[in-house]
């Protein structure tokens, strides 16, 4: 059963164009983005049944093509649009980042929750910023599996060089869904601080984004 089975004014698609898409319901929004069911199941309750599978909205979009593949209506073919649209939906955030003028708070935050959304490894990227604080540059610079990640801070002084970047703000993501810093990301950030300190370059923060949570090392004065 497909969209197009259901009452006109109750289709999800029709009430999308209607209402906006903060009107819908994740199962409906799914529902549209899957088009059709399966045999006995309309795309709203296939929508409803991928979220209990995965346990949540995040794990849906964080699960890997095997995953993603092995319930029943889904497939390799909706694994890559899913994926498609996550990273349109990253690269649009990562335009309107690059457009603002100053790095706000909150500007920051909304980048980081969009950048990461439902990465299911752990990468570690650093923004470049000039003297007055504006983005230059952004980069994910080292990628790890769901529990580590690599971080050369040698390769962080040389990109922050070849920028010409007065400072840097730095995040990484913790998959497995805890914000707090453990005592690597400690050490870590205060290697990073030191090495950038020799060629004049300051650690303006250190992100860590676990889902809607971002720990800022800044604020909990950790730098």
């Amino acid at each position: 059963m497909g969209i197009n089975a259901w009452p006109e004014h109750e289709r999800p698609r029709e009430r999308l164009v209607r209402e906006g898409a903060r009107a819908l319901s994740d199962p409906e929004l799914l529902a549209i983005f899957l088009r059709v069911g399966v045999r006995g199941k309309s795309a709203v309750t296939l929508g409803q049944d991928m979220l209990h599978h995965f346990g949540s909205l995040q794990g849906l979009l964080a699960a890997d093509v095997g995953a993603f593949s092995a319930v029943h209506g889904l497939g390799v073919a909706k694994y890559a649009q899913l994926q498609a649209v996550l990273e349109l939906s990253r690269r649009a955030g990562a335009e309107q980042f690059a457009r603002m003028s100053l790095c706000t708070p909150d500007a920051v935050r909304q980048y980081l929750r969009s950048t990461f959304n439902g990465q299911p490894h752990e990468s570690f990227i650093v923004m470049f910023l000039d003297v007055k604080h504006r983005l230059i540059d952004t980069s994910e610079m080292f990628k790890g599996t769901l529990t580590h990640t690599s971080v050369y801070p040698r390769e962080v002084v040389k990109a922050a060089m070849r920028r010409n970047a007065a400072g840097v703000m730095l995040a990484h993501n913790h998959p497995s869904g805890e914000a707090s810093p453990s005592d690597a990301d400690l050490r870590l950030t205060s290697a990073l601080v030191q090495a950038l300190a020799l060629v004049d370059v300051r650690v303006v923060d250190h992100f860590i984004v676990a889902g809607s949570q971002i720990h800022s090392f800044a604020e909990n004065g950790q730098l």
